[in-house]
């Protein structure tokens, strides 16, 4: 199984100091890719649900993230091997012809490391801020795949839909990668079988096993259903929960807890047939300690 960590670009520890050390020492400890993900706003609304099931501010951390692609395009010159995702980019917020070219020159500027993690977005403060209405999610979101993918084909490229059209045209730079891999963050059943039909793999959260399992049987069972290669999918699921020194014991949160603790979830996750894990949490006590942890667990997987 592969594992991924995510890059501090949000949160207190964002920094372009701390967003280079963690990206090469990523790469030294042989960790599979670097994620990153896009936030536009943090709403002074109250719109998310809290511990106590009253509506709270979104996190904090979204006070300051830094832009993913961008992003990955810096850390794309400090390293050479290791794999560069967004986990996720909301794609309805970008014209896809835009969106697919700087996906395109991040694969060139990396050398074809990209994966293009791409999700439908939630908040509606955010489609206001766009100008994009909410309803345009599910078929929108089809066709904004379907003209990235033409995007990235040979030229001439030209797509017509009833969201978006793109008229006959040289459209470069192509991606480096034959098939630049998109993956979709979701969790639901519809959006699990959406991805099944359109992508090239699902990025769900990690709640507890029998939730991340039963992701990868829907997925690769309507994959399979769609007459897809299923085994040729991936699955990457993504942890957003502490990683700490000392062992929490009975009760922990799934993927959370020691090196130690989380080594024998993984274990399990690949035997469910879960193809990578993105950590995507900080560890606490500073970025010192988190790179020793992320250490620590990649020495106790395979």
């Amino acid at each position: 199984m592969e594992l991924g960590i995510a890059l501090p670009t949000s949160g207190a520890l964002a920094s372009v100091a701390n967003i280079k050390r963690v990206a090469q020492e990523a790469e030294r400890l042989d960790y599979a890719a670097l994620w990153t993900y896009e936030r536009l706003l943090r709403p002074l609304a109250k719109i998310f649900p809290g511990p106590d099931g009253e509506l709270e501010r979104i996190p904090a951390d979204y006070r300051e993230t830094y832009e993913p692609i961008e992003t990955l395009s810096f850390v794309a010159a400090l390293t050479e091997r290791i794999k560069l995702g967004t986990s996720i980019v909301d794609a309805l917020f970008h014209a896809p012809v835009v969106l697919a070219r700087r996906y395109a020159t991040l694969d060139r500027l990396s050398g074809g490391r990209v994966i293009a993690g791409i999700g439908q977005g939630w908040m509606p403060q955010e489609f206001a801020t766009v100008n994009v209405p909410l309803k345009r999610r599910g078929a929108g979101f089809d066709e904004h795949v379907a003209a990235m993918r033409a995007c990235w084909g040979p030229d001439p490229v030209a797509y017509q839909g009833r969201f978006y059209q793109i008229e006959a045209s040289e459209l470069n730079p192509k991606p480096v990668q034959a098939h630049l891999p998109i993956i979709i963050g979701t969790n639901g059943d519809a959006g699990i079988r959406r991805a099944a039909r359109i992508a090239d793999g699902i990025n769900p959260n990690a709640f507890s096993y029998e939730q991340v399992a039963g992701a990868v049987r829907t997925f690769r069972t309507a994959a399979a259903e769609q007459g897809r290669h299923a085994d040729s999918l991936t699955v990457t699921v993504r942890a957003n929960v502490p990683i700490v020194a000392d062992a929490l014991g009975e009760g922990r949160p799934f993927l959370g807890g020691s090196p130690a603790e989380i080594a024998t979830d993984l274990t399990a996750l690949g035997e469910a047939g879960v193809d990578h894990v993105l950590f995507s949490n900080v560890a606490p006590d500073g970025i010192d300690n988190h790179l020793r942890l992320m250490a620590d667990l990649r020495s106790r997987v395979g």
